[in-house]
């Protein structure tokens, strides 16, 4: 079986995180794919949008993937190195790999995650940082929320 294009399933996440920045959301979009690249679901961070603040953007993804007999073989795409909330969801259903768009505007779980012996690649896409780093800039107090701070 060949190699997957990680950096391909990569644009439907920030398809997502670019749709939930035009909404006024925060920029964090997820994909869950099967082992093959199959498309299993997508999502972005509705917090704002919803008034929910369950739904990151990975939840979001997995919610919509449906049920799964196993989890270990597929792929959790996000924008966003995943918070500590999302990491437990990928460490609870032992999603077997995750693929980030960036982790040096915020770093999560992700080493926490390899140390479960998920495995990780992080891409530090350039368009992830800009739209998370623009946010931020912007609308602080929402990014503040979002990650649990004060």
């Amino acid at each position: 079986m060949a190699e997957l294009d990680f950096e391909s399933l990569l644009s439907v996440a920030i398809e997502e995180a670019e749709t939930g920045l035009s909404e006024g959301g925060v920029p964090v979009g997820a994909a869950l794919y099967g082992p093959d690249g199959k498309l299993l679901g997508r999502g972005r961070n509705r917090r704002v949008q919803e008034g929910d603040p369950s739904i990151h953007g990975e939840t979001d993804a997995f919610r919509k993937a449906g049920r799964q007999s196993t989890y270990r073989d597929k792929i959790m795409v996000t924008t966003l190195s995943p918070c500590w909330y999302c990491s437990g969801l990928i460490r609870q259903f032992q999603i077997g790999t995750v693929v980030i768009g960036e982790s040096e505007t915020f770093r999560g779980g992700e080493d926490w995650l390899r140390d479960f012996g998920v495995k990780v690649v992080n891409f530090r896409n350039d368009r992830c940082m800009e739209m998370m780093q623009t946010f931020i800039e912007a609308r602080p107090d929402i990014w503040n929320e979002d990650i649990g701070e004060e």
